[in-house]
């Protein structure tokens, strides 16, 4: 059976700001179906981006119960991050899911999986998905010796991965706050 292939998704916090970025590429096989799929949304009146990698269904279903979480516990990312991993990891039909987010304010940044993981970056700097490394190590780079803001450093990153990363296109989306 063939395998859907989607997305890079960067997070990067830096010099006060956050932004958040993705691809639009979805693959089967060895075949592009999609160039301008939306993997970031804005959430909780605008305070806060979440971006997913895996299958669509399943990522549509996650953000809504994180916004949920965020109206529950007043926007607050750290326990809604928490509460969601708690719920995905102890509820039968969510621990099916097959994706994984990425969450940021201007404070902080999460990923979330379903298997219970929530990992807050030492480096300010999150990516998921097929060229996840690729656009994590431009990022890293570009932290350490460029002069760019979050936002460009995103674009920038990104980029790069979908030179090098075949199932990632340089159609992006990029939000920031």
């Amino acid at each position: 059976m063939e395998t859907f292939r989607s997305t890079t998704i960067l997070g990067v916090r830096h010099k006060g700001k956050s932004a958040l970025g993705g691809d639009g590429q979805v693959t089967f096989g060895d075949a592009i179906l999609k160039l301008k799929a939306k993997k970031i949304r804005r959430l909780y009146d605008n305070s806060v981006l979440a971006g997913f990698a895996g299958a669509s269904a399943d990522a549509f279903t996650l953000f809504e119960r994180f916004e949920k979480r965020l109206d529950q516990y007043s926007g607050n990312l750290s326990r809604s991050a928490v509460e969601l991993a708690k719920e995905w990891r102890t509820d039968k039909y969510l621990r099916r899911l097959e994706a994984q987010l990425v969450v940021i304010d201007k404070e902080s940044m999460f990923l979330i999986s379903g298997t219970g993981d929530i990992i807050e970056p030492d480096d300010n700097i999150l990516a998921i998905g097929s060229g996840g490394s690729f656009a994590l190590s431009a990022a890293s780079a570009l932290v350490k010796h460029a002069d760019l803001d979050a936002r460009k450093i995103v674009e920038e990153s990104l980029k790069i991965a979908a030179r090098i990363c075949i199932y990632t296109s340089s159609d992006l989306t990029v939000a920031e706050l």
